[in-house]
């Protein structure tokens, strides 16, 4: 199953697949288990002389014990052997891997109290002196230790360790060549920066120099500025509010006064509206003008307010690119000061390495005396190194002082800042406070407008109460013409039945019963519709004329028109001699027509607002004035009196 390590005449190429230092636990014949961290290497070996081969090598070592080599190389018929005997279910090929694995979760368990899977190394001798080994990779349970894998190494012979060694001196050599050839780009890479940052201080300085005078010139005036702006404008506010105050209390004592006037005099007259609404113009002008000065006035201090805005945001942005560039100075410093943190580890490093490297030198002193010189030289060269780092390292001292000092005269740039900061927001805040004031007087003059635009519609609806009552006055007028014509047209046949009744004789009577008939032989009866009466009169109206005859047999001789009691105005115009009489002859030829007696056609047509007549009513025309004309069966009943004309005479 072990293998000898191959010759040094064949070809071999070596493939490194797992180098990491791991816990093992060593366990000798009668000695107490200890801990050891070894280093375990896995190569792959390739042989292509004289038949193509891989091979896996094993390698235990000790980075404190340079004389601690342990050797496996596996080939693959012994790993056919070893596949036999442990019952392993892996090829060759993935078997590299696997044993990997089962490395790497050693290493991920062997910091916890209680790990579950264990690298051992167990040896038959007390003391791992030159003895065989084997490596056991063992899972614990809570019942049994089970050992997944177990390989036996073979230690290294003298030639095998002269090898390892003179291997670990190259690396140690190459690695040191690397180190020298770093330290040399470092210095190098320090000189240069110390150079451009000297430089950039002392621009910097000069330029924080000029920016100071500036900024202190700058600011002054600036103050100055403001402070007399300030001052006049806080003038022109307090003037400009005490002419608005008293304005708008003027105007609204004329327009309390006003409007009480004005509900006194429409409450009292409808004449003098008219010069109310003549009043209410001018003085509806006289707002419109106020109105559009304000506008001017507020169009002013708007402008004014926008140039103080513009000023503002022009300091702002001072302000702002003053805070940038601070900001950026900060974080140069910032990345200088990360620098020479880093390089300090870096030089840290660098001694830890060299005292490494002392030790190692040390150690190979006996076997190699040659070494020595030139160990030496490298230590004359690195204490020149050395003393070059302190220089520098009190170089980088003095530049941290120098950046301390920048950074104090930062702060005090930046204290300077936040006063600036503090007398514009007191600004902003005056300008908000004159904004407020100006929007307030907006609402005034909005509120003033819609007081006017209040009052303009109650005079529209005055004036439209104006017309409705003027309408009305006409169309009474109207009514009352046409109530006189009605009235002199009874007043008239009432003078012609009283006529008939005391001159004409029954023949007289007779005929002038036919004048007043109809073309149809319906008795011709009078319309009142435009006096107001619901319904037109009762039609025994009609028989006053032809019902005389059956009265005078009774006796009755005298008429009972006189009973007849109208208004008193009614009266007076039946008595006037003046009042037109329209003579029957006309009527006689209306009738023929077809027209009604007397009267136009739009005095005839009913209306609702319309005034009745006083005095006369539907049922004394039916009943009171016509009774003594009638016989006891002709006399109208209550339902007759109710009834309409069109129930008499069917063809009206």
């Amino acid at each position: 199953m072990l293998g000898p390590l191959p010759a040094g005449g064949s070809k071999m190429a070596a493939e490194r697949i797992f180098d990491r230092a791991v816990s093992v636990r060593v366990r000798g014949c009668g000695c107490e288990e200890r801990r050891l961290n070894v280093r375990v290497t896995v190569e792959l070996l390739s042989i292509s002389n004289p038949v193509h081969k891989k091979d896996l090598a094993v390698r235990l070592t000790d980075d404190t014990d340079p004389f601690f080599l342990y050797n496996l190389v596996i080939s693959e018929e012994d790993f056919q052997s070893l596949k036999s005997q442990q019952g392993l279910l892996v090829d060759f090929s993935a078997f590299p891997q696997k044993f990997i694995d089962l490395l790497q979760q050693c290493i991920q368990e062997q910091n916890k109290d209680i790990p579950r899977f264990l690298l051992q190394l167990v040896s038959s001798a007390p003391a791992l002196d030159h003895t065989p080994v084997s490596l056991n990779v063992v899972e614990t349970n809570p019942f049994k230790h089970l050992t997944h894998l177990s390989l036996k190494f073979l230690p290294g012979t003298d030639a095998e360790i002269k090898k390892f060694l003179a291997n670990c001196l190259k690396c140690l050599k190459e690695d040191k060549i690397m180190l020298e050839e770093k330290l040399k780009k470092t210095e190098e890479d320090l000189t240069r920066q110390l150079s451009y940052t000297q430089q950039s201080l002392s621009e910097k300085s000069r330029e924080l120099d000029k920016l100071k005078n500036e900024w202190a010139s700058y600011t002054t005036a600036l103050s100055n500025k403001h402070s007399q702006e300030l001052t006049s404008e806080k003038e022109r506010a307090l003037q400009a509010q005490t002419q608005y105050q008293q304005q708008h209390e003027q105007q609204k004592k004329e327009l309390e006064n006003l409007h009480q006037k004005s509900i006194q005099q429409l409450q009292n007259r409808l004449s003098e509206l008219e010069i109310i609404n003549k009043d209410l113009t001018e003085r509806r002008y006289k707002g419109d003008s106020t109105v559009r000065e304000l506008k001017a006035k507020l169009s002013g201090l708007e402008d004014e307010c926008q140039r103080a805005k513009q000023e503002v945001l022009s300091l702002r942005r001072e302000n702002t690119t003053l805070d940038a560039e601070c900001h950026e100075k900060e974080k140069l410093i910032n990345q200088l000061q990360t620098r020479v943190a880093v390089l300090e580890q870096e030089i840290k490093d660098k001694d830890q390495l060299v005292t490494r490297t002392k030790e190692v030198l040390d150690a190979t002193q006996e076997q190699k005396v040659i070494l020595e010189e030139s160990t030496e030289e490298k230590q004359r060269h690195i204490e020149k190194l050395e003393t070059t780092i302190k220089s520098l390292s009190a170089e980088l001292l003095k530049a941290n002082e120098i950046i301390k000092k920048l950074q104090g005269d930062l702060k005090t740039l930046m204290s300077k800042l936040k006063l600036k900061n503090t007398v514009t927001i007191q600004q902003e805040k005056l300008l908000a406070e004159k904004e407020e004031k100006l929007q307030k007087e907006q609402k005034e003059s909005q509120e003033m407008g819609q007081s006017l635009r209040i009052k303009e519609q109650e005079v529209c609806k005055l004036q439209e109460q104006l017309e409705s009552t003027i309408q009305k006055l006409e169309e009474s007028k109207q009514l009352l013409k046409t109530n006189e014509n009605v009235i002199t047209w009874l007043n008239r046949q009432l003078s012609e039945v009283q006529m008939a009744k005391k001159v004409d004789s029954p023949a007289s009577v007779h005929a002038a019963g036919r004048a007043a008939v109809s073309p149809l032989g319906m008795p011709d009866r009078p319309s009142f519709h435009s006096s107001g009466i619901s319904h037109p009169i009762s039609p025994l109206y009609a028989f006053q004329n032809f019902v005389e005859p059956m009265h005078s047999k009774t006796g009755n001789s005298q008429c009972p028109v006189s009973k007849v009691q109208l208004n008193s105005q009614l009266s007076k115009l039946s008595r006037c001699p003046d009042a037109h009489m329209v003579p029957t002859a006309g009527h006689t030829a209306n009738k023929e027509n077809g027209d009604p007696l007397g009267l136009e056609s739009k005095y005839l047509k009913k209306k609702d607002d319309s005034i009745p007549l006083r005095g006369l009513s539907q049922n004394t025309l039916n009943s009171e004035y016509l009774r003594p004309y009638l016989p006891a069966k002709a006399q109208p009943s209550a339902k007759a009196a109710s009834t309409p004309a069109s129930a008499y005479f069917p063809g009206s």
